[in-house]
């Protein structure tokens, strides 16, 4: 029969409603960039690079163009979501700094090969990282690092992602990382906001519970 596992993450969906606001000034003028955090820029090239990728995928596993275009339909916002998982990833991987962890080629492997045994293989879990996330194929390895990331950066400051005290003391970091990092957001792609920002809390994979696609199992 078929039956459905899930992973639970660490940072599940649970965390989004205490996530405290991550502020982002937007009163300097950055020709050409999305954003810049740290100093560094995210030019419009890269994330419309970046959003290219996931629109090629989704045309790759579409039979038709009905369904490439019902694809596109369900994620309107991927500009913006993609944007906002970028700065964000800057942000996690500040508040790693601070705490000192880091993460392994062999972490990624781990965690992957895990997730594809429950996904049915690697084709499906690309798929469903994909659908639900927006992630495209070749940024798979790259989105798993980050979830590991965020689950040791947790680990290290002792916080229970089931309790509200341990959210609080996760979002504290994530805070104090954004505000090491003086992040400026176009305006034209919103307002750096976790608390208010509901396309970056739901099309983040380590911020929620992850349900991988049905696996065949053996009455």
């Amino acid at each position: 029969m078929h039956r459905r596992r899930r992973t639970a993450f660490v940072l599940s969906a649970a965390i989004v409603a205490a996530a405290p606001l991550l502020t982002a000034c937007g009163s300097e003028a950055h020709p050409g960039a999305a954003a810049v955090v740290g100093g560094q820029r995210i030019t419009v090239a890269q994330l419309e690079g970046r959003v290219n990728e996931v629109r090629s995928a989704q045309r790759a596993v579409t039979k038709d163009e009905a369904q490439y275009e019902q694809a596109i339909a369900k994620s309107g916002s991927l500009t913006r979501d993609t944007l906002h998982s970028m700065v964000l990833d800057h942000v996690l991987d500040r508040a790693a700094k601070d705490a000192h962890v880091s993460v392994t080629r062999k972490d990624v492997q781990q965690l992957r090969g895990s997730l594809e045994q429950q996904a049915g293989g690697a084709h499906g879990l690309e798929t469903v990282w994909l659908q639900q996330y927006g992630v495209a194929p070749s940024r798979l390895d790259e989105n798993l690092r980050t979830e590991i990331e965020a689950q040791k950066v947790a680990a290290s400051l002792g916080a229970d992602m089931n309790t509200a005290e341990g959210k609080a003391t996760f979002w504290k970091a994530m805070s104090q990382a954004s505000k090491e990092l003086r992040i400026d957001l176009n305006p034209r792609y919103g307002a750096w906001d976790v608390e208010k920002s509901g396309r970056v809390d739901a099309k983040t994979p380590w911020l929620r519970e992850v349900t991988p696609a049905e696996t065949p199992q053996s009455a």
